[in-house]
């Protein structure tokens, strides 16, 4: 008898603990120290994952992963621009499957924030924001505009009343437990004047008044409203303090675990010693809910990078990197920094931080004691000496920039400098297309190719007086616009007697373009991420009579941050001029009647054309511009065993 009364006993502890992974809280409210989930107080550790980087079917592994490295909720941004490319037509399918992946979330135990927005920035394209807003008659983006407020309202209550009707809300028994309404505006607030506080106390009224029963924040927003909970964003949040302390925790919505990658740019990484010191800087200096951007930064799939100039990578330096492989030590260091703040969960949250003297400059001991609970935190904040100090009466060795955790104020459990996770440096193999002869004919097994035209090739093509700005001219439905223009040389042209030089000068606002003379290219100019803007002076050669001067402009993300970034232009606005026509004098051209083609012809026809307009041979073509490629089949060796 004694044996199947402790097999029943195990059984139902197993079905519990089954439940426990699907069900969730019924009220989430915060004090002064922490997010409370039925009526506990939370010590919190979250990871960005943002479900359109990455694809439904790595979604699961990812979460597993994040709940592995002792993440309690999943963080992610709601993209407007890629639900709603087209005002009131909302596309919610694989990638955009925002609800199946709160409830992947929810499977696996972990709870949401859902950070709604609609202004996301994220590095994505428009800052999430549809192009479509931008044409709507007297609107003005992100400040106190009737049309504007209108828009976000509604696409705000749109996601609102997706996740209630699926009951994803906590106070519906859900995973989602806080959302966040716009997003940085802080940093920039003051461009708009004092209609920016008229906004953003109506934005948190909009929001509470959804109804969602959990707590709303907005990051990087010190004078937000009563209603809603500032937090912070940056590399280190331990000295920040949010305003009406007394009554908001402490939160950081954004510890950002590297960088975002520029084309031409280094790759930015950020060392796990340095992240796990700022983590536990940040729990030691009273916080009590911190988030990793990224915990897993992905893919920018498409054209939804923003810029410009980011490129298509989001690996951001993250735990788990884009191809969802575990990053370590980063990964395993971190996990270990986790359970060391967990077992001090019930002393952060059962009372405020006092600070202890240890003595010497750069040192710093924290205790949180109530009761029979203790826990202790030592930091050496002096980037280059390590440091011997006495707590309790007992001696602890800090090295330089870190933290010991002491869950008994006695025993150290972690120093965030000390990693015990084994580093691990994937390996990949690249193979050249251009410089390596063998293996571009390796590569040629399975690739297709077919040349792009020259200039306007399109029935849609249209002409205009002047030079047009690109984004207003394609909605951003191309990353690519013409401008065509033929000019008549006479056999009077002194550069054509004397061999002189013709020089054709070009202004862009950016981001890229190339010159083609005749249909062959003559030059190419290219911004960056500092300064989009183009200025070429291409030498260029032209025969007796007419000849074309086609010029390709082309976008590589729209802007996504800065105060009225949605105003930035792009594309060619001039001037064009020619240098040594008329016998040796500058003509503009800005004022001709030029004529335009939106896009590519190859957008448009390859998607849906038939394979005999592809080219297949043993070996790619090299130096062609404006050419497409296509794979079939890659011989590709996967690993083997758990990645």
């Amino acid at each position: 008898m004694k044996g199947s009364e402790l097999r029943i006993e195990v059984v139902v502890v197993l079905v519990l603990g089954v439940l426990a992974t699907a069900s969730y809280c019924a009220t989430v409210t915060y004090d002064h120290r922490a997010l409370v989930i039925d009526g506990k107080r939370r010590v919190l550790v979250s990871g960005s994952i943002h479900y359109p980087r990455s694809t439904p079917e790595m979604w699961p592994d990812l979460i597993q992963k994040s709940k592995d490295g002792g993440l309690d909720v999943i963080e992610t941004y709601v993209f407007w621009n890629f639900h709603e490319p087209v005002r009131g037509q909302y596309d919610f399918s694989g990638r955009k499957d925002l609800v199946k992946f709160v409830k992947i979330v929810a499977q696996a135990g972990l709870y949401v924030h859902l950070r709604i927005g609609p202004y996301v920035c994220a590095e994505w394209n428009y800052g999430g924001f549809p192009l479509w807003l931008h044409f709507i008659p007297g609107i003005q983006l992100r400040t106190d505009n009737e049309p504007f407020k209108a828009e976000m309202q509604r696409f705000t209550a749109k996601i609102v009343d997706m996740m209630k009707k699926e009951k994803l809300y906590a106070s519906q028994g859900g995973p989602i437990i806080l959302s966040q309404i716009e997003n940085e505006y802080g940093n920039i607030d003051k461009a708009y004047g004092p209609a920016a506080q008229t906004y953003i106390n109506w934005a948190a009224s909009m929001a509470v008044a959804l109804d969602t029963g959990v707590p709303w924040v907005m990051c990087q927003q010190d004078d937000a409203p009563a209603s809603v909970i500032s937090t912070c964003n940056g590399f280190y949040c331990d000295q920040w303090t949010p305003k009406l302390p007394d009554k908001r925790p402490k939160m950081w919505t954004e510890n950002w675990s590297g960088w975002f990658l520029s084309f031409g740019g280094a790759v930015p990484q950020r060392p796990v010693e340095d992240l796990a010191f700022a983590v536990a800087r940040f729990f030691q200096r009273g916080g009590t809910f911190q988030n990793y951007y990224m915990y897993h930064g992905g893919t920018n799939f498409g054209r939804s990078t923003g810029g410009p100039f980011i490129a298509t990578s989001y690996d951001y330096d993250a735990p788990i990197d884009e191809y969802g492989l575990l990053r370590q030590p980063k990964w395993g260091h971190l996990k270990d920094v986790h359970k060391a703040i967990k077992l001090c969960e019930e002393a952060i949250v059962a009372t405020d931080p006092k600070n202890v003297s240890v003595g010497g400059p750069n040192l710093e001991a924290t205790v949180y004691k109530t009761g029979s609970v203790c826990a202790a935190f030592l930091a050496n904040y002096d980037t280059k000496s390590d440091a011997t100090v006495t707590f309790n009466g007992n001696s602890y060795h800090l090295p330089a920039w870190s933290v010991s955790i002491l869950p008994d104020c006695k025993n150290v459990v972690l120093n965030t400098a000390k990693i015990n996770s084994a580093a691990m440096i994937p390996s990949f193999m690249h193979h050249s297309l251009i410089d390596d002869v063998d293996s571009s004919e390796a590569l040629g097994s399975g690739w297709s190719w077919i040349n792009e035209p020259v200039g306007i090739s399109k029935d849609d093509a249209f002409t205009r007086v002047g030079l047009l700005e690109q984004i207003n001219t394609t909605a951003d439905k191309s990353d690519y616009l013409w401008y065509s223009l033929s000019i008549d040389v006479t056999n009077s042209e002194t550069f054509l007697q004397d061999g002189s030089q013709t020089v054709l000068h070009v202004e862009s606002l950016g981001h890229a373009l190339h010159a083609f003379i005749n249909g062959k290219l003559a030059g190419s100019g290219i911004g960056n991420g500092n300064n989009a803007k183009v200025s070429v002076e291409i030498p260029v050669t032209f025969a007796s009579g007419k000849n074309t001067i086609d010029l390709l402009s082309l976008t590589v993300g729209l802007q996504n941050y800065g105060a009225f970034f949605d105003k930035t232009g792009a594309g060619i606005t001039g001037p064009i001029q020619l240098k040594g026509l008329k016998n040796g004098t500058t003509i503009d051209l800005s004022s001709q009647q030029w004529t335009y083609q939106i896009g590519l012809k190859g957008e448009d026809s390859l998607p849906s054309g038939s394979s005999s307009q592809w080219v297949s041979q043993p070996t790619l073509p090299k130096k062609q511009p404006l050419t497409w490629y296509k794979v079939q089949k890659l011989n590709l060796t996967l690993p083997t065993g758990k990645i």
